[in-house]
């Protein structure tokens, strides 16, 4: 068994100490990265000094991109479903003959 890692992120001028599995250190750190710079972005182009609201739109952001890309992969698997099942179809009706 592994041994933990005590880590520290700042996110929105704030100190989080972690323990965690040394495989979670480089995505944590670039998730924190990406909020960063995602949250400087918010405050530059927006009027928004409360870090609570950047955060939150921060938040939004992620989470609306990772159910879009559920979305897509729904959609995708549905049209390869079809084109499967039409392939099948296709492949029984030459064998029936």
């Amino acid at each position: 068994m592994s041994e933990k890692l005590k880590i520290k992120l700042s996110i929105a001028d704030r100190v989080y100490p972690l323990t965690i599995d040394p495989a979670q250190e480089e995505g944590l750190r670039k998730a924190a990265k990406n909020i960063e710079q995602l949250a400087k972005k918010f405050e530059q182009n927006y009027a928004v000094r409360d870090k609570q609201d950047v955060l939150a739109m921060c938040a939004l952001q992620f989470a609306s991109k990772i159910e879009q890309n559920g979305i897509e992969q729904t959609e995708g698997s549905k049209e390869a479903e079809q084109r499967l099942k039409a392939l099948n179809d296709l492949v029984n009706s030459k064998l029936a003959l």
